[in-house]
């Protein structure tokens, strides 16, 4: 294995490893924008360049010391770029020599000669690559005095990615990825020297289901979101990690927030899972309804009518419900858009106090939405989870007998756990007539509008909890909207708006939900029918399945977050982390 001297760190590295790779493996940061670890070589930015140099040897094959017992390096004169220099055994690297430093003053200095200078109005400014380099490696003067060149603004490349042509400074990623990643090559480069600008070609447009990647790959702000754009500030914003619920894939993602409500969705590194991007699908579709059209109470249906009641009052309500009817005549749906969490409790609600065994939850797959890169035809995040904890998928004929028995009074009561019935509409139209439809869910729809009790049911980024993907990973998150019931303790993260606003401040008067997890909700049901259920926060329950279900066994929610997320059966022998690239070193978090 080839050794390495990095600014007088020894490091030991994998052979035909370039020299970015190799300081990246080891925390060594060294600035860049046009490399990018899933992406081909360019070499064209100039601001990896660094100074090499090999140990002087003697003519009888020794190296050669210095009067302090060290190797006299013989440096290259000319400085090499790092993305595209492969390291030899015995190398010396210097990051931050002076000559280093002036290549760097210098390409920062030509990089700003046309760039607009538009920061107070630019969306990437507080996680712009050229920003953050201007303050760390420019001088911050410049000789140029010629009026700038002008170059295409508020381009719409696509449904979802405008680009500003003077912004840009020609790194080609959008180009690499737009080839090499998303397999639609229609971007390039036309024209030459100052002029050079990204062009689609005749009558194209970048409409790939993974076009948004480009906005995060982006250094600069040449590529902004169409959704996100001019919504908000970055250090305006508070950011949690937390799971895509979008598809069985379970694509790590980051939530931006202010004013308690989710303003954009963004990739987060996994190399296991999603690696570094995520569909626009995902991104678009995933926080809306968070935001609008909730359920912040619970309702009782009378005379026709919606009442309003309490948690409490609403919980009383199911009880007095249920008790009156057979086991045999209840059947209850668990949710694949549900925590392991809550379908475990749900399980153990159904067949140890309702005595039920019927018991499943309804499948969403679209044929359409799956393809041969992220996106899974499961549009559900946890279908997997479900059946692990022993709640079984609904098949067409399940689906058919369950409308028989409900026209013919068999099945007199059901109780459905975040699931609106898209795509069973039949199921849904038959259960107009039943005589008692209890429905734990988030948003308005067509199943809460004839439901009997409604009780307000949190949304994926309100809780914490664990879903399993379609490859059997096991994955934690946290929320990251705050709820009546999760402000005092989860300790969420703050923007800046939240720590300093003030009270007087339009953007600190946001909306505290009165909503909860499934797991609480069905605890406290089952508690008052006598199933003693001593559980005081969620991570009680994750425990309770890690000592009773064997392929959780030895699972907790640190070593989830160690590992970031563990296979079913694996927690003795985890797969390792894998690096992860992290392309702003100032990004907020």
């Amino acid at each position: 294995m080839p050794q390495i001297n990095i600014d007088g760190t020894i490091i030991t590295t994998e052979p035909n490893k370039t020299i970015i790779q190799a300081a990246f493996e080891n925390n060594i940061y060294i600035p860049h924008f046009c490399w990018h670890p899933e992406l081909s070589i360019a070499g064209n930015c100039r601001m990896c360049l660094v100074e090499t140099g090999m140990p002087k040897k003697l003519p009888d094959g020794s190296i050669q010391l210095d009067e302090n017992n060290n190797p006299v390096i013989q440096w290259m004169p000319k400085l090499q770029i790092a993305c595209d220099t492969i390291i030899s055994d015995g190398m010396y690297i210097r990051t931050q020599g002076s000559k280093t430093i002036e290549a760097q003053e210098a390409v920062m200095e030509f990089l700003l000669i046309n760039h607009p200078l538009d920061c107070p109005i630019c969306d990437e400014a507080g996680e712009c690559k050229l920003q953050e380099y201007a303050y760390k490696y420019s001088e911050g003067e410049s000789r140029f005095v010629e009026e700038k060149n002008h170059k295409p603004k508020h381009v719409e490349w696509g449904p979802n990615v405008i680009y500003d042509g003077e912004r840009c400074i020609s790194c080609s990623r959008c180009i690499r990825y737009a080839r090499e990643i998303a397999k639609q090559d229609v971007l390039t480069f036309i024209n030459r020297g100052d002029r050079v600008q990204i062009q689609l070609f005749d009558d194209t447009k970048f409409d790939n289901p993974y076009s948004m990647n480009v906005i995060e790959l982006c250094p600069v702000g040449a590529l902004t979101s169409l959704d996100f754009r001019f919504k908000s500030r970055v250090w305006e914003m508070s950011f949690n990690d937390s799971i895509c619920p979008g598809c069985a894939r379970g694509c790590n993602m980051k939530i931006g927030v202010r004013n308690n409500q989710i303003l954009r969705l963004q990739p987060r590194t996994n190399m296991h899972v999603n690696r570094y991007w995520m569909c626009d699908a995902g991104r678009l579709t995933q926080y809306p309804f968070v935001n609008e059209g909730r359920i912040s109470n619970s309702f009782i249906l009378q005379n026709n009518t919606q009442i309003e009641i309490s948690s409490e009052e609403a919980k009383h309500q199911v009880i007095e419900k249920l008790s009156h009817y057979k086991p045999n005549e209840i059947m209850i749906f668990g949710s694949a858009y549900s925590t392991v969490e809550d379908n475990y409790i749900l399980q153990k609600f159904a067949n140890q106090v309702l005595k039920t065994n019927n018991l499943k939850y309804l499948p969403h797959i679209d044929d359409n939405f799956g393809d041969n890169y992220l996106r899974v035809k499961d549009r559900t995040p946890n279908a997997k989870g479900c059946e692990e904890v022993g709640i079984e998928a609904a098949d067409e004929n399940f689906i058919n007998t369950l409308i028989s028995n409900i026209k013919n009074k068999h099945i007199k009561a059901i109780l459905i756990m975040n699931d609106n019935l898209n795509g069973y509409e039949q199921l849904l139209d038959t259960l107009k007539d039943i005589e008692c439809l209890i429905v734990l869910a988030s948003n308005h729809n067509k199943l809460t509008a004839i439901a009997n009790i409604i009780i307000a049911y949190s949304t994926y980024a309100e809780v914490e909890g664990t879903f399993i993907n379609f490859e059997g990973r096991v994955q934690h998150f946290k929320p990251a909207i705050t709820t009546s019931e999760n402000r005092a303790k989860m300790g969420l993260k703050m923007g800046r708006l939240d720590i300093f606003g003030s009270h007087n401040d339009k953007w600190t008067q946001h909306e505290i939900r009165d909503c909860n997890p499934g797991w609480k909700i069905i605890r406290d049901i089952a508690n008052s029918m006598g199933l003693a259920m001593n559980y005081k926060k969620v991570e009680d329950v994750f425990n309770d399945i890690s000592q009773h279900i064997s392929n959780f066994k030895d699972m907790n929610y640190s070593l989830l977050d160690k590992y970031e997320g563990i296979k079913l059966g694996g927690a003795k022998n985890p797969e390792p982390v894998g690096i992860n690239y992290v392309s702003h070193f100032m990004k907020p978090d």
